[in-house]
């Protein structure tokens, strides 16, 4: 079969054999692969992507010298089934799964490992027991988006954030595009991005923020209006002396029983959340410094470089930082749905579509955030 492999940081298309499902995995022709920056990083720096994954546990990842054939963005149909699996799906069914894969060799990221070649190719292979039908009716273009949604989805879950809670979104590229999709999806009512980018802020609004900001020209803390008393230190001291003496004055009024009631019930004063998704050094210290008191920092973007905050000044304002990556199957049959139904349409990413032969070159137009959001696969293309 062909598949494009990544050697020393150069893509070629290639004559590979291919796979042969084991115990509980399918083998799967693929229809769409979409190019995630991941792909592009590791491509870049192998040798970097390796050590943190080492750091993390993970043994195996790419390294540069080795032939790795990317791709966890995938979409396929059918064709065979290994041993020890139930046959769940006839051949030909389109299907969709998460990107792990289970050999001999222990567990491994599919698209990022010698023992787990991706979908950059016509064919991969995919476990049973995390694999997922595509509903009829949806195209494959955009269940091609299901994992890159998923990550964004489980992104929103891991926030915490409720729909009343104004949410904003560093950085407007593919996965802030997809997080912004999930945020109005869930019914956050007001939803703000920020990206230096014309193009990407123009996909932002048609992903539904309902307010978008150059920051070289507008902050997005300008663009937040917050009834609570969260601007300053002393708006939430002069807050506590208003509450304060305001139960005070009702007979037999318990001081504990009201404020900590009010925090239950998630009515205790707080900022926004903020969704960073531009992954660059310098940008959490930049949001902790700027944001609003009691604001809940989830950091999606991935700066692989080391980056440095000052403690104090998030001490200072009572600052939450949630880290969030990857996401669980429950999720993702989750946002397979969300899609199927039509509740998240993910067709403002969706910016083009290569062959093989054109993986390359995609991989240099992913540069201009003016061209491109997303580039798909199409194998047979």
């Amino acid at each position: 079969m062909k598949a494009v492999v990544c050697t020393q940081g150069e893509l070629t298309v290639q004559e590979v054999d291919r796979p042969e499902p084991g115990a509980g995995q399918i083998l799967i022709k693929v229809l769409r692969t979409g190019i995630c920056g991941s792909d592009l990083h590791a491509t870049k720096d192998a040798a970097e992507l390796n050590a943190l994954m080492l750091e993390s546990g993970y043994t195996t990842a790419i390294r540069p010298e080795q032939q790795v054939v990317l791709g966890h963005e995938f979409i396929g149909e059918v064709v065979s089934y290994g041993p020890q699996t139930r046959g769940r799906w006839p051949a030909g069914t389109t299907v969709t799964a998460l990107p792990i894969l289970h050999t001999e060799a222990g567990m491994h990221l599919t698209g990022f490992d010698i023992h787990a070649a991706g979908g950059y190719a016509e064919y991969t292979l995919v476990e049973e027991a995390l694999t997922f039908p595509v509903p009829d009716g949806v195209s494959p273009d955009k269940a091609a988006f299901t994992e890159p949604l998923t990550v964004a989805r489980h992104a929103v879950r891991r926030s915490g954030i409720s729909k009343k809670r104004p949410a904003v979104v560093i950085g407007c590229g593919p996965i802030g595009l997809a997080v912004i999709l999930m945020l109005k999806a869930t019914g956050v009512t007001t939803v703000i991005a920020s990206d230096p980018s014309p193009g990407r802020r123009e996909l932002a609004a048609r992903c539904g923020a309902d307010v978008v900001v150059d920051p070289r020209v507008r902050s997005p803390w300008d663009a937040l209006t917050l009834k609570d008393p969260v601007n300053s230190t002393p708006e939430l001291l002069a807050f506590a002396l208003t509450m304060t003496r305001a139960v005070r004055r009702i007979p037999f009024a318990s001081l504990e029983k009201i404020f900590f009631g009010a925090e239950r019930l998630g009515r205790s004063p707080s900022g926004p959340v903020v969704f960073e998704c531009a992954g660059v050094p310098g940008i959490i210290d930049h949001i902790v410094a700027d944001a609003p008191l009691r604001t809940l920092v989830a950091v999606v973007g991935m700066c692989t470089e080391v980056d440095k905050f000052r403690p104090a000044v998030a001490l200072s304002k009572e600052i939450d930082l949630r880290f969030v990556f990857g996401y669980d199957p429950a999720e993702f049959s989750q946002t397979l749905g969300m899609i199927a139904s039509g509740k998240v349409d993910p067709s403002p990413l969706h910016t083009a579509t290569v062959g093989l032969d054109g993986v390359a070159q995609a991989f240099n137009d992913l540069g201009d955030p003016e061209r491109h959001a997303k580039i798909l696969i199409d194998p047979r293309r």
